[in-house]
Formats: structure tokens, C-alpha cells, sequence
């Protein structure tokens, strides 16, 4: 008869084949000892560090090299997490620039963008923030190679406007202005304007045509240019939190420049 014992073996066993997730009815059905004992075997390891718990239910395998941290990378996990809560997603903001070689600083946190509204996860040191985002499988996305298999992330034409909408999260618009320095380098012109046919709001394309401006050479945002100068825009202030009555437009933008961005580089 199996007992709690067992349940290390059986972690280990997934690790030898590159498994690095499992979810507790998966233990319980491969093991099959009682749900006490599984529950105490399981307790064990989390407490050993051998595994986390990221949500109830879902746990992370924790390889020695990894020991110290008690954790791994949130790339690692990051698909198997939201195929278990069953949500749409992709890694996005400063996480997908990041990952397309703009990254100034390293982003201090794992950025993913969802369809519902999730509590942060804050396992030792790695945290993963979530930012909702309706219609959300119309954002242009490609799949990057992780060391466990394939993760969704933005173009980077979707996350410069992911950028602007979600500014106060990329640590606002100066730093925002810095990525989209080196982001604009891998923009493709026809790519941004098919990304901008995606978007809900006028408005986080006018600021992020803006800023693009100030940041890349203007050849990258023509046909977006074109394109919104055929739409029905208003003015809009650069930074919507703040009192929009100041006296300095962009005119090709429609924008009311009432916050002075310096990108820090």
C-alpha cells in the first residue's frame, strides 16, 4: 500500500521528465494514498521549499539549482498556471518588451495580461502582476520558446499601446518613453497600424503615436498617422490623471502635452 512517502518519489519522478507543474487531483489519482496523507506529503514539500504553491490546488516543482531562490522563473509556470485557472492570457507591458530586448531595467515584476481580474502571485521572489483586458484573443501575439515549452506573448507593435493603457503599472510615462526607445527598433510600420485596428480606444493611439514620435524616428508611425487622421479623434491629454487644460498641442496627434516625458536615456 502506498503511503505519504510515496508522494516525493512521484515529484521527482515528473522532474526526470521534465515536468515542473502538477495539480493536487493529479497527485492524488498517480499516488492514491488518502487525502490526509496527501495532504501532509504535500505540506511537507512546500515546507522543505521542494515545492510552491502559486494557487490552492497548483504547485511548482523546485529544482536544487533553484534551492536558493525557493522559486523559479515565472516563465517556467506561467501557461500551466493560467491553463488552470482557464483563463485566456498573454505575458505583456514591461514583461513582452522585455522579452523582445527592450528592457532598460529589468522589470521588477512578471506582467501578464488576462480577461479577469486575478490576485497578484507573491511566491519568495517572484511575483506576477495581472492586468484585465477585454477582448483579449484580438491582440496580435506570438508564441516564444521558454525552457518549458511555449508561452504567448504581445507583438511588439500590441505592446506599445499595452504600454500606454497600462502606464502607472510600466512605471509611468517616462519609463514607458524608454522602452518604447529601443522597443521602436523591432516596429514594424504596417504591423503597428494592423495592431491599431485592434484597439478599443482611439486615445491610447494618439498618445502612443505621440510618443512614439518623441521616442523613434517618425517613419515608423506614417501609415498610423494617415490612417488616424481619416478617424474621428478629439484632444486628449497625454496623461489623463492630470488637469488637461495646458496650452501645448501636438497637432498630429491630437494630444494635449500636459506632462513633460524624458525618457532616461
Amino acid at each position: 500500500m502506498k503511503t505519504g512517502a510515496d508522494v516525493p518519489k512521484w515529484v521527482d519522478g515528473l522532474q526526470s521528465r521534465g515536468r515542473y507543474t502538477f495539480r493536487r487531483e493529479e497527485a492524488a489519482s498517480a499516488v492514491k494514498v488518502s487525502r490526509i496523507a496527501l495532504k501532509f506529503a504535500l505540506l511537507r514539500l512546500v515546507t522543505k521549499g521542494r515545492l510552491i504553491m502559486p494557487r490552492r490546488g497548483f504547485y511548482v516543482i523546485v529544482p536544487l539549482e533553484y534551492a536558493s531562490t525557493g522559486t523559479l522563473p515565472a516563465d517556467w509556470f506561467i501557461d500551466d498556471l493560467m491553463k488552470f485557472r482557464g483563463c485566456p492570457y498573454y505575458v505583456g507591458v514591461l514583461s513582452a518588451a522585455a522579452l523582445h530586448g527592450a528592457a532598460h531595467q529589468q522589470p521588477q515584476e512578471f506582467q501578464v495580461v488576462t480577461s479577469v481580474a486575478m490576485r497578484p502571485v507573491q511566491v519568495k521572489r517572484t511575483r506576477i502582476r495581472f492586468f484585465v483586458k477585454s477582448r483579449i484573443t484580438e491582440t496580435p501575439t506570438a508564441l516564444v520558446k521558454t525552457m518549458t515549452g511555449m508561452i504567448p506573448v504581445s507583438t511588439p507593435e500590441a505592446t506599445t499601446f499595452d504600454l500606454i493603457r497600462y502606464a502607472a503599472g510600466a512605471a509611468g510615462l517616462d519609463n514607458v518613453a524608454t522602452v518604447l526607445t529601443e522597443l521602436s527598433e523591432r516596429i514594424d510600420p504596417k504591423a503597428l497600424l494592423a495592431a491599431a485596428k485592434k484597439e478599443s480606444a482611439l486615445s491610447t493611439i494618439q498618445r502612443a503615436g505621440y510618443l512614439l514620435d518623441l521616442c523613434s524616428p517618425s517613419s515608423v508611425t506614417g501609415p498610423l498617422a494617415q490612417w488616424l487622421a481619416r478617424q474621428k479623434t478629439h484632444l486628449v491629454p497625454l496623461r489623463p490623471e492630470r488637469n488637461p487644460k495646458a496650452r501645448k498641442k501636438d497637432p498630429r496627434w491630437h494630444v494635449i502635452i500636459n506632462e513633460k516625458v524624458e525618457p532616461d536615456l
